[in-house]
């Protein structure tokens, strides 16, 4: 089976973070907030590498920097995240401890926080990619075409399930040649030929956050 992750981590310690870390009840989670004051945020759920992982909050960042607080929270509750070094055979036992699908209690804590502590509104969401097609809020996809999660295939037929049922804004895309995770790599990581990819679902995404959030 190949490995999803091929998107290159990076030199993961050198990326010096402009929020701060915070506890909030039982989690920890790393926040970024805009230089004024705002009533709009945006919770970015982090991959399988976890709420430390240095990408990762360079996108937290990078939403702050639009005008909103921002925050990801460790959705692991404190367990060992997946590594570059991980061998791709043991993945899924180790998503047994780490299901994606089981966080309802850690956002409910995330929501009061940001409403209560943050002052929030508004609030919005950038999670990793799925195929879901009973949608409830707008929902904007990022794909990859090169993705070895989802394939082509699938994201086609996810389209026909989203005209047939959604009933609320959402639009796909997808980016030529991008492997899984490639949005999130931080500027000296992106290689040359993918950079205009990047920037351009970056741009699409903070663009789709402004309008709806």
């Amino acid at each position: 089976m190949a490995d999803p992750f091929l998107y290159d981590t990076g030199e993961r310690s050198h990326y010096g973070c402009l929020g701060h870390e915070v506890q909030i009840d039982y989690l920890k989670a790393y926040v970024c907030r805009p230089s004024f004051s705002t009533d709009k945020a945006v919770i970015v759920a982090h991959d399988v590498f976890g709420w430390q992982f240095p990408d990762i909050r360079y996108i937290v960042d990078l939403i702050a920097g639009h005008g909103f607080i921002t925050i990801c929270p460790d959705f692991f509750k404190g367990t060992k995240p997946w590594t570059s070094t991980d061998h791709w055979a043991d993945f899924p036992d180790w998503l047994k401890n780490h299901d994606p699908t089981k966080v309802d209690k850690e956002a409910d804590v995330v929501l009061k926080y940001l409403k209560e502590q943050c002052g929030a509104k508004k609030i919005g969401i950038v999670r990793d990619s799925e195929e879901r097609y009973r949608l409830l809020n707008p929902t904007f996809f990022i794909f990859g075409e090169k993705d070895h999660t989802i394939s082509l295939d699938q994201i086609f037929l996810l389209e026909d399930k989203l005209k047939q049922y959604c009933k609320v804004p959402y639009k796909i895309k997808v980016y030529p040649g991008q492997v899984h995770g490639f949005a999130q790599l931080k500027p000296e990581d992106m290689k040359p030929d993918d950079k205009p990819y990047i920037e351009e679902a970056r741009r699409d995404m903070i663009d789709w956050i402004k309008m709806f959030v």
